[in-house]
């Protein structure tokens, strides 16, 4: 059987794309990838319109689809996360329909029930064999875990594997098996792996996230929960990594050893590992290339699907076992309520990725966050937008103390217990807004729907609004 073809156009050929079709990536190699905008930038040369993008996130590298949007080649996006340049965009109203807001777990659970199935789906390969045993643990363009195109390869109608490193048949030590793969094509470059560290995936330096991660540390000791067989994830965000590395020192102090560390994987975790502080990671994604080496070489660093991550609809998952999870947002309100989508000014951003899955998993969900960032008040009355329920949520770290949920009066008791400063939430919020006035709300644009924001249930939990 010969699935090797000879570029990418042949291969959306041979998949019988059209109109109207819905088509599925990963997003592995993040702010690294090329393989979203060849892909598309072929279907375009072909004509082929009114397309809808199943994507487990859109990056920065993916400018180019604002311009496929505008010429209606792509009308519909269904994604956990879009980085701000797109983001923008469709905000300002540029895609024809609403933006579909899944989670990370959300995804594969979808696609199991026939929402939004790719018909064919383009896997970013490190590496594959002829036939399409691939991995992301090898090759030039090594991004370690391939967690998120599982669900890809597994509900696709037709996939196609796209690699710059094709080795010999058989690829043994494979990712996504050849029984799921129905053409493979070699390219020279399917990204660049330096692009899957951003900003938010580096330790900070400023002094209010460090003051922020160590008190958010201290309330995980306080907690009850850190103790032999402690599970663990953490966000990307600057004040998320630093909890890690001030947790890491606090576990070796009292010599705990933790089950597993979860998530989209950092270095410090993998630091964490090979400190004894945990038995195994569980990784659905590699966030840098110390934790690409970690996967590929360390046996107790595991690759795992997005279902076996979060999916809500699995026997049981990862998630469902998590002890504590520290994560980041852009607003939180009063009722605890979590905004990771848009920024103050109701500007797509971001997403919920895993956000919303773990933290209602999760025994003790933080979020960690500044009062201010720049001149915006991070602690308000209502968030723009919800991302994560606020029943959900167990405690908010900032520089001015630590704020715990009123269902959750046992860690409060713990807290106060420990030394730590708690302060009431809406004392916060009124300090915050007494440094930055009542900002102007932006205007919506005859109230025009641009994203509607899915919980991890499928239930619609809020909408963005054009600006």
């Amino acid at each position: 059987m010969q699935k090797l073809v000879k570029d990418i156009k042949t291969a959306i050929e041979k998949c019988g794309l059209q109109d109207g079709m819905c088509i599925g990536f990963h997003h592995h190699l993040r702010g690294g990838d090329y393989v979203l905008n060849m892909v598309m930038e072929q279907i375009a040369e072909l004509g082929i319109k009114d397309l809808t993008i199943n994507a487990s996130s859109i990056h920065e590298s993916h400018t180019p689809l604002i311009e496929h949007m505008k010429n209606g080649t792509v009308t519909g996006l269904v994604t956990a996360y879009i980085g701000p340049t797109v983001g923008k965009a469709v905000s300002q109203g540029v895609l024809k329909n609403p933006v579909v807001f899944q989670t990370h777990g959300y995804r594969p659970a979808g696609m199991a029930k026939g929402e939004y199935r790719p018909d064919i789906s383009f896997i970013a390969a490190p590496s594959s064999d002829p036939m399409g045993n691939c991995t992301g643990k090898i090759g030039k363009s090594a991004c370690g875990s391939l967690g998120y195109a599982f669900s890809d390869a597994e509900y696709a109608g037709k996939v196609v594997v796209i690699t710059d490193n094709l080795v010999d048949y058989p690829l043994t030590q494979y990712s996504i098996s050849e029984t799921s793969v129905d053409y493979v094509v070699k390219v020279d470059e399917i990204g660049d792996p330096k692009g899957i560290v951003s900003g938010t995936t580096r330790m900070p330096r400023n002094p209010v996230s460090l003051k922020i991660a160590q008190q958010a540390a201290k309330a995980i000791d306080a907690s009850g929960l850190l103790k032999d067989g402690f599970s663990f994830q953490t966000g990307a965000g600057g004040a998320s990594l630093a909890t890690a590395a001030y947790l890491k020192d606090i576990m070796l102090e009292k010599e705990i050893k933790g089950s597993y560390a979860l998530g989209g994987i950092t270095g410090y975790l993998v630091e964490m590992l090979e400190a004894g502080c945990f038995q195994a990671i569980q990784d659905v994604q590699c966030f840098d290339l110390k934790a690409v080496q970690s996967i590929r070489d360390n046996p107790c660093h595991a690759e795992i699907s997005a279902a076996h991550y979060a999916s809500p609809d699995a026997k049981s998952s990862a998630a469902s076992s998590l002890d504590v999870v520290v994560l980041g947002a852009t607003e939180i309100d009063v009722d605890f309520n979590v905004n990771v989508h848009t920024d103050s000014n109701g500007y797509i951003m971001g997403g919920s990725g895993g956000h919303s899955d773990v933290a209602q998993e999760a025994k003790m969900t933080i979020i960690v966050a500044p009062l201010l960032r720049t001149r915006y008040a991070v602690v308000k009355k209502h968030v723009k937008c919800i991302s994560t329920p606020g029943d959900s949520v167990d405690i908010l770290v900032t520089e001015y103390g630590i704020c715990v949920n009123p269902k959750r009066e046992d860690l409060k008791q713990r807290l106060t217990e420990a030394g730590l400063l708690v302060v009431d939430i809406h004392d916060l919020q009124k300090k915050a807004e007494k440094i930055t006035g009542i900002p102007e709300e932006p205007e919506e644009k005859e109230s025009r729907v641009v994203a509607e924001v899915m919980y991890r249930d499928g239930s619609i939990i809020d909408r963005i609004y054009q600006v």
